[in-house]
């Protein structure tokens, strides 16, 4: 547990208190089978209508607790968990990834223009395909506009309020996600005009201007554990002070929630139903690929050391991509004697 990511841990202490502790933890663990794990995980898929990837996160939870029960702890002499495999899901609508057309971001684009920096953090995974978390753990420092790249090297998530916020940054999600990003001549031109924007803000503001800087936290034995984003005390200098680049007009940071409230509005008002700020980047790399971009390409892009992530999780067919194919093949057969044929002449 000590090297997963915070996220990773609160999603894994839902699923040991919300569904194994209920259904397993009342019985002895050399008391329960493999059969009884099947039926377990069987009867968990029919009752709820969770993602594919969920019920997986459920079957590695359950894998892993078992396999260190038995070799780690040695407290089974048997893993009843060796062979448990999940039945076949077939995803329900709601769980399946929105392809943003070009037509719908036009009409995000132009519903937000008086939003600059949502709009700004929009077109900014909607152009490189980075993650929610990566787009908001940005600071100017991270942006080269001579070289024209975006260094990714850190992800945003946040914790239960305290006096300080919170907000963390950490890591990039694998040691692939720290990537360098290219970037391109419509993005380059929003993100130079959205500092400028904020430069002056930052003067009309002055001293109620707010800023930050990270502050470490450390556990009892002094060891840094965690980075926090802490807000500047008017008055005090601090070292690490963080230019962040999605805030608000008053430079208050308020993460991730910053397009809540906006994909409210794509959804009821635009009528963009099942669509999220996350779904840019599964777009982004469908419209690269179906363009002539070699997989691994897309992959080093999205940060993805294995090329099947990408495949299996982030591109998706269109109805567009699909027509042409049969367009591709039929060139492809195309033949004087079918041709004939076909006229069914009477």
């Amino acid at each position: 547990m000590n090297n997963l990511k915070y996220n990773t841990i609160q999603t894994y202490k839902i699923i040991i208190n919300k569904y194994l502790k209920k259904s397993i933890g009342k019985y002895k663990l050399s008391t329960i089978t493999s059969v009884a794990l099947n039926s377990f995980i069987t009867d968990l898929v029919n009752k709820y209508n969770h993602s594919k990837t969920y019920y997986k996160n459920i079957l590695k939870v359950i894998k892993g607790s078992f396999r260190d029960a038995c070799n780690l702890y040695g407290f089974i002499k048997y893993n009843p968990a060796l062979t448990l495999r999940l039945p076949k899901i077939e995803e329900e609508f709601n769980n399946k990834r929105h392809y943003y057309t070009n037509e719908e971001i036009d009409k995000i684009i132009d519903r937000f223009k008086d939003n600059t920096t949502f709009v700004a953090s929009f077109l900014t995974s909607c152009y490189t395909g980075m993650r929610t978390g990566e787009v908001f753990a940005l600071t100017w420092e991270d942006i080269d506009f001579e070289e024209r790249i975006i260094h990714i090297k850190h992800s945003v998530y946040d914790k239960t309020r305290d006096d300080k916020g919170r907000w963390y940054i950490g890591t990039t999600k694998t040691i692939s996600g720290t990537r360098d990003v290219y970037i391109s001549t419509t993005l380059l031109e929003a993100l130079k005009n959205f500092k400028k924007k904020q430069d002056y803000l930052k003067k009309i503001y002055g001293k109620k201007y707010i800023y930050y800087h990270k502050e470490e936290v450390t556990n009892s034995y002094g060891k840094v554990i965690e980075t926090r984003i802490v807000e500047n005390k008017k008055g005090y200098k601090y070292d690490n002070n963080m230019d962040l680049v999605f805030v608000k007009s008053n430079g208050g940071y308020t993460g991730t929630d910053l397009i809540k409230y906006p994909f409210k509005i794509i959804r009821n008002e635009l009528g963009f139903k099942n669509c999220r700020f996350y779904d840019l980047r599964g777009s982004y790399a469908t419209k690269i690929l179906n363009n002539g971009i070699e997989r691994r390409e897309v992959a080093d892009i999205l940060g993805h050391k294995d090329v099947s992530t990408t495949e299996n999780y982030y591109i998706s067919s269109t109805s567009d991509t699909r027509k042409n194919a049969t367009e591709v093949f039929d060139n492809l057969m195309k033949s004087d004697i079918i041709d004939e044929i076909v006229e069914y002449k009477i």
